[in-house]
């Protein structure tokens, strides 16, 4: 009747809870005694359960009493030893190892994934327990087990095989098992297995101790359970270290990911659209390509979606005009623009991405830019955070970010009056990744002259529209699909329109208002949309 859904009735648990009723009723029974006896005369006013309990004692002699206590104090001790040999495979190891978990926490929030270094003879991604990091294997041990990972997972929400707090378990579970053997080192082969403890070594799997490929494949990569831990565990890289090992050791992927993935590789984007159409959206328009003799203060980082999908080119094109008429020094990179390779690396094709990467980098320095402004979160993060590692020193913000900024220094004049509701969708790749959740409100309530409507999981609470982790361009056919669940969270405050910052978010609320039968009834707009409609 009182717990929650996301905390499980175990054994594990009810042992626990056993052993500290124990100790507790043997402590109150302890000091009721002593009590009684005019042992406690100066502490029981502090004592009002056990003077109560003492009362109880009327009836026995000061011999019994001393007995009695006796008999608490032993129960309370024996309880207490136990409690501490078993702590270390319990679920309450947490006590101990909570504590140096947050203390080695990453002091942001976990924004990007290592990079691997590509050698003839390694392996790359994790099957196997002893793959993962010192700091992963902490997590396991650190886990408390509280569901709140999976109470916002909106994998697990819609009916997926994820579960954040079950991956996290399956890690321990498979490290307890195989520890003996890691430390005998003995990483190398796998544990015997035997009849009263199966092996639990492959990470990977339907059996005990493993995580499911379609788990694995569920993740949409949204942080809301990083977000959520309150020992700061570290989900997502763990379910991108596994997708590594299966795209890149065992190439075993669902197979609407081949074209992605070629697509990419070939012609840097996951259409396969030739690199020449990329400024096809800018004709008619006066906008600078970056060349040898080209300079500008901003270059506009159009990304793939921005480039080549038809609805998210009417975005590009009204920042294209903002940019304009704000009198800003930008360009794009035309046809030398590729693909960021964010798809990729959540999907955990680090190779391909790797090249990409190197290769950006490389055109961005060749043209001396310093300052970027990216239409979409996915484009933003990673060239923020990832390209770091590549040497990426680049100045990168969102475009919510560069208009909030020109509204304030008075270079874009607004009308600032709409009556119509809008409703604004907090993108987590801006919200919870990198922590921009103020500007587009901001530049929504100048626009609009008032807030936007806001839905009940917002901010860093937000739920995903389902495309993160490259699962825009895969299937959701198990469970509701996650699109579905916040556009009808958003449809049920009636509003006008649902207002973006991110082209994956466009067309998955495009899609939901298909579902729904709403399309003509509520709009779908990106924030620099309503920003041009209301430009003076």
């Amino acid at each position: 009747m009182f717990r929650p859904a996301h905390i499980d009735p175990t054994l594990d648990a009810f042992i626990i809870l056993g052993l500290i009723a124990a100790l507790m009723i043997a402590y109150f029974g302890l000091n009721a005694c002593e009590i009684r006896l005019g042992e406690r005369m100066d502490e029981e006013p502090w004592m009002p359960v056990s003077r109560l309990l003492s009362q109880l004692a009327a009836p026995y002699t000061p011999a019994q009493l001393h007995v009695a206590a006796r008999v608490f104090w032993w129960i309370h001790a024996l309880v207490l030893l136990f409690f501490l040999v078993y702590l270390p495979r319990g679920k309450h190891l947490h006590i101990i190892t909570a504590i140096p978990n947050c203390f080695f926490r990453s002091l942001s929030f976990v924004t990007t994934v290592p990079r691997l270094v590509f050698q003839k003879g390694r392996t790359f991604g994790v099957s196997k327990v002893f793959q993962f990091t010192w700091k992963d294997l902490l997590d396991f041990y650190a886990c408390t087990e509280c569901g709140r990972c999976q109470a916002q997972c909106p994998a697990h929400n819609t009916g997926k095989a994820l579960n954040p707090k079950q991956v996290i378990r399956t890690g321990k579970m498979n490290l307890l098992t195989n520890g003996s053997w890691l430390l005998a080192g003995r990483s190398d082969s796998l544990a015997p297995a035997k009849d009263d403890a199966p092996t639990i070594w492959p990470l990977i799997g339907n059996g005990e101790g493993s995580v499911s490929t379609d788990a694995i494949w569920a993740c949409t990569t949204c942080g809301a359970c990083m977000n959520a831990c309150p020992v700061y565990i570290e989900h997502v890289p763990k379910l991108i270290g596994l997708r590594r090992h299966l795209v890149m050791e065992k190439a075993q992927f669902p197979p609407e990911l081949i074209n992605l993935f070629e697509n990419t590789e070939q012609r840097f984007n996951p259409w396969g659209i030739a690199p020449s159409e990329r400024a096809k959206w800018a004709q008619g328009q006066e906008i600078k390509v970056l060349a040898e003799d080209v300079k500008v203060e901003y270059l506009f980082f159009v990304g793939c979606s921005g480039a080549f999908d038809s609805r998210s080119r009417k975005t590009t094109q009204a920042l294209a005009k903002i940019f304009t008429k704000a009198g800003l020094s930008w360009g794009i990179l035309g046809s030398q623009e590729k693909c960021c390779g964010d798809p990729l690396r959540r999907l955990g094709n680090e190779y391909v991405f790797d090249q990409l990467a190197r290769e950006n980098v490389e055109l961005f320095h060749k043209h001396g830019i310093r300052h970027i402004i990216t239409f979409c979160p996915h484009c933003f993060s990673t060239l923020k955070n990832d390209y770091a590692q590549f040497g990426g020193d680049f100045q990168v913000s969102h475009h919510t970010q560069i208009v909030a900024e020109l509204i304030r220094q008075g270079r874009i004049k607004l009308a600032g009056r709409r009556e119509e509701p809008i409703v604004f969708h907090d993108s987590c790749y801006l919200g919870r990744y990198n922590g921009v959740y103020q500007e587009p409100r901001q530049v929504l309530a100048a626009a609009t002259g008032r807030p936007p409507l806001e839905m009940p999981r917002r901010l860093d609470r937000s739920f995903c529209c389902g495309a993160g982790g490259g699962r825009m361009w895969m299937d959701e056919d198990v469970g509701q699909a996650t699109y579905l669940e916040r556009t009808r969270e958003a449809l049920a405050l009636k509003p006008a329109t649902i207002c973006v910052a991110c082209p994956y978010c466009m067309t998955m609320f495009e899609d939901g208002l298909r579902d729904e039968n709403a399309v003509g009834k509520v709009q779908v707009k990106d924030v620099a949309e309503i920003v041009l409609e209301a430009m003076r």
